[in-house]
């Protein structure tokens, strides 16, 4: 959850300094957002299982988002009441339902066991990246996963694609047009998106479904198809994630109509692409 929040073990006060962050509540904690400004976030729920990190596999012990940087709150409670009481809404089977009352839902003041929420900071993030050619699956920027009962295929993942550099020779080095068995929602929570900079802005998202070919626009194409392969740093001042789960994801009626963002010529990004396929060429360099 990219927002402030205030809950009722840690106190979040100023927005801008966790725009970063990762904020995970466990199922069943109560807890408030306090904005003061015009804000955008994004949320994900997830039934039935819980966020845990990746395995490494080959990368060994260390690497991704390392356990010593999950930050879990001090012990804190309040014992106050404020002018009109608080209302409490509490989400069933899918419907939300609120109930008043008169002292502070935060009046906790001790529990027992290792059931928290816990927060990251995005920048801590250890990125894994190819330096020689070719591209990694995306996978190596997972910082969380919901793990399904298939081995590799996860109820959820999340997934960030933070400022890091490039290498790869002979390589084109933006996010490939690919398509896959998984639904892709993507969010900007700051800067430019290396694959689609125009367009496409901090507090917007793409959905990309099931088997739905997608990759960087034209303008991105053409840049990185005529660029020296040198070293460059990607996304610097940028942080763009991506909420992957081999679930299907509906848009309700208040994305697709009421709240009048839908881009509607989002497909025209690809539409100036041109085929450069050329069947007689030969590839003198080895690489395939």
């Amino acid at each position: 959850m990219l927002l402030q929040f205030r809950w009722g073990l840690l106190d979040c006060h100023d927005l801008r300094e966790y725009i970063d962050v990762y904020f995970m509540f466990q199922r069943g904690m109560r807890f408030s957002i306090n904005v003061f400004e015009e804000t955008r976030g994004y949320i994900l729920e997830v039934y039935g299982v819980h966020f845990e990190l990746p395995d490494l596999g080959p990368i060994g012990a260390n690497g991704l988002a390392n356990p010593r940087d999950f930050l879990i709150p001090v012990a804190w409670y309040e014992d106050r009441q404020v002018p009109g009481g608080y209302t409490v809404i509490n989400k069933y089977q899918g419907k939300l339902f609120a109930a008043k009352q008169d002292v502070s839902p935060f009046n906790v003041v001790a529990w027992h066991g290792n059931y928290t929420p816990y927060k990251y900071d995005l920048k801590n993030f250890m990125v894994i990246n190819a330096v020689a050619f070719d591209h990694a699956d995306p996978s190596i920027f997972t910082v969380l996963t919901a793990k399904s009962l298939r081995p590799g295929v996860a109820i959820a993942d999340f997934v960030i694609f933070p400022p890091r550099w490039g290498v790869a020779d002979k390589t084109f080095r933006p996010p490939y047009y690919h398509r896959n068995c998984m639904s892709e929602f993507m969010g900007l929570i700051k800067g430019h998106y290396e694959a689609k900079e125009g367009g496409f802005l901090p507090g917007g998202g793409s959905l990309h479904s099931t088997m739905t070919p997608h990759g960087p626009d034209n303008d991105c194409f053409e840049k990185a198809s005529k660029a020296k392969l040198e070293p460059e740093r990607v996304a610097e001042g940028t942080m763009a994630f991506m909420f992957e789960s081999s679930l299907s994801m509906a848009v309700t009626k208040w994305g697709l109509k009421t709240c009048n963002c839908l881009d509607e010529n989002y497909y025209k990004c690809w539409e100036p692409l041109k085929s450069h396929f050329t069947p007689n060429s030969r590839n003198p360099t080895g690489f395939n």
